[in-house]
């Protein structure tokens, strides 16, 4: 354990900051326990154990008292001082683990944790909730307490997790000569990223379809230039060898919004939209998203307003628009706030919207901020009907915003749809830090939007493009033609926000597997169709409306074919690159050709650049941990 003094020039600093640093252990095996949340009470400071159980975390002054919390354990809370090295903490479960005694006439049983298994019988053919059946014995006997034996037991096996993620179908080449033109909308989500972080943290394989690269890649910030002009992004593109395949090439394309003074921005109207179903009730959903908002409302000015709605089996009003300068009262609200019932998602979001247009604020921020774990289940359900309603919603100029919490019946698919329909972003809080990052850091550049229905369009020149490959951003392809078209909708950039974009490029004259096998064309010659002769690799289109207009502008860029060796090439590129290949590694992907994750680990440890909040080296551990 560390003791700092802060010094500054001749004036000593009473402040102290002593960091504490040890391991978390299971206390029936000492095994060690990860993803524990730790915080030091009474601030908003917290951390993560690691997949070996250990953490390190600084607190102000020489004590304090550590909270750890994680699902199915007692909390425990320790007092710390200065005097304490290598802090160890053993958990309890809250499953019991004890034998369990039952009696059958004179007869007295004792009932093993596998004795009971092996009496249960469940039909796993519903989605419900699984019917158990036991010998009469065990029916009949057990003790108070041992259904969640049972019920450990179902979750140990996984045959009820009922999280959901939609399929996704990797982009494949094209070639330009059919296909000249690319185009899709921005993403600045990063639900993938955290999620992913959370199941390999907890030691298990992601599924494939958990993973969207794209979301890997805009997980982080990229240092790029700010804009000098009247447009309110910047763009840079750049071009390298591909890290897997050294024949081909890699186009990287940032955009960085433009960063605001919030001391004089327009004040917000903010409505949460709470789901407090019975879903809801582990320690990772309603605790963590309580304390999550919390974060939010310490951020907020006197001039911004609050309200709460919640939902279960119906919803209601919990707070009406109230200045956020009243924070007791908001807090008193939060937490008052209880699981319970199913689910009705489609009423909740329907009263949020309507509490947002009344106290809606002109030329303001106006936001629906829904914190759920996206398992509706009751009235209007359907993904396809939550999305029609939030698309009428988005009509009204009130953004959304979407922060998932959870395991087990996590509906990661739904609430990805939901937030691209309605004009908003959607986050993944896996844990305090993340919430801090999301809610505290990211935030005020989350609220406040500089533009709306952002797309890009990317021309490839055939003369040197022979097949390109969009990596990520499937669930946001665009036909060519709704490039130009002001009424179909696209992303949203937030102030000071970076989005990256990667394509991958087989060159001309370069034999591929993945070129397309077709027959010659009977009617016309594609190969005469281009004459022009011209440097450029590619020509890239972007167009944005300004918050409040529904005319687009345009901004045009070009790329000359200068291609740089990978280890020229700047930090952003090799950064999102070395995501790139780790995804694809994940994936299992038929165009992953060379990559490793040696290869990806060199790469981000090469790129790691200045990594001020510590996410990048968070990557790097990642990598090191699969």
């Amino acid at each position: 354990m560390t003791t700092i003094a802060l010094i500054c020039g001749f004036t000593v600093n009473l402040r102290t900051i002593t960091e504490v640093s040890g391991v978390v252990l299971d206390n029936s095996n000492s095994l060690p326990l990860a993803n524990v949340n730790i915080a030091v009470k009474g601030t908003d400071i917290g951390t993560t154990t690691g997949k070996d159980g250990k953490y390190s975390i600084n607190i102000e002054g020489n004590e304090g008292v550590l909270i750890f919390n994680l699902l199915n354990y007692k909390e425990e809370h320790v007092s710390v001082n200065s005097d304490k090295e290598n802090l160890v903490v053993k958990m309890k479960s809250t499953i019991p683990q004890l034998v369990d005694l039952a009696t059958e006439g004179d007869k007295e049983f004792a009932f093993s944790e596998e004795a009971i298994v092996e009496n249960i019988q469940y039909d796993m053919s519903q989605t419900a909730p699984a019917k158990v059946t036991m010998s009469s014995k065990v029916r009949n006997h057990l003790l108070s307490g041992a259904h969640r034996l049972i019920t450990n037991h179902l979750l140990q096996s996984n045959p009820h997790n009922t999280e959901e993620y939609d399929v996704i179908n990797e982009n494949t080449f094209q070639e330009p000569l059919t296909s000249p033109l690319s185009t899709f909308s921005i993403d600045v989500d990063a639900a993938s990223y955290s999620n992913l972080r959370r199941v390999v943290n907890s030691g298990q394989k992601p599924q494939k379809d958990m993973l969207r690269i794209e979301e890997m890649i805009n997980y982080f910030n990229y240092d790029y230039p700010e804009p000098e002009d009247e447009h309110p992004f910047s763009i840079i593109t750049e071009v390298a060898q591909a890290p897997w395949n050294k024949n081909h090439r890699l186009v990287h394309i940032g955009l960085q919004g433009k960063k605001l003074d919030y001391d004089s921005t327009n004040p917000s109207n903010l409505v949460f939209l709470v789901d407090v179903s019975g879903s809801m009730s582990d320690q990772n959903k309603l605790p963590l998203l309580k304390s999550s908002l919390k974060m939010l409302i310490d951020q907020l000015s006197d001039k911004d307003k609050i309200a709460i709605v919640a939902y279960a089996g119906v919803s209601g009003l919990v707070l009406p628009p109230t200045p956020a300068s009243k924070k007791s009262t908001i807090i008193s609200a939060l937490d008052n706030l209880s699981s319970g019932g199913s689910t009705a998602g489609g009423q909740g979001i329907k009263l949020a919207y309507k509490v947002a247009e009344e106290a809606f604020i002109k030329n303001g921020n106006n936001r629906v901020i829904l914190a759920t774990d996206g398992d509706f289940n009751v009235g209007i359900s359907s993904t396809s009907e939550m999305v029609r309603l939030i698309e009428e919603k988005r009509k009204t100029g009130i953004f959304l915003t979407i922060a998932g919490f959870g395991m087990g019946n996590y509906k990661d698919g739904r609430m990805e749809q939901i937030s691209n329909a309605g004009n908003g972003n959607y986050y993944y809080i896996d844990n305090i830090n993340e919430a801090r990052k999301v809610f505290v850091n990211e935030m005020q550049a989350t609220l406040f939007t500089i533009a709306k229905d952002v797309k890009i369009q990317v021309e490839f020149n055939p003369e040197k493009v022979q097949a390109y490959r969009l990596i990520g951003y499937e669930n946001r392809i665009l036909n060519a033609v709704d490039f130009n078209d002001d009424k179909k909708d696209a992303g949203e950039l937030g102030a000071g926000h970076t989005v990256t974009a990667l394509y991958e490029i087989i060159p001309q004259g370069i034999k591929s597997e993945f070129l397309k096998n077709i027959d010659p064309l009977k009617y016309q010659d594609i190969k005469k169709s281009h004459n022009i002769k011209s440097n450029d690799l590619l020509t890239v289109k972007f167009r944005y409306k300004e918050p409040g207009s529904s005319v687009s502008k345009l901004i045009t860029n070009t790329l000359a074919d200068k291609t740089k060796d990978i280890n020229n090439s700047s930090d952003n590129f090799r950064f999102s690159a070395s995501i790139a290949e780790f995804g694809m590694l994940l994936r299992e992907s038929e165009f992953k050709q060379g990559s490793t994750y040696q290869n990806a680990l060199t790469l981000a440890i090469g790129a790691k650049g200045n990594d001020k909040e510590g996410y990048r080296q968070e990557f790097i551990n990642l990598i090191q941990n699969v």
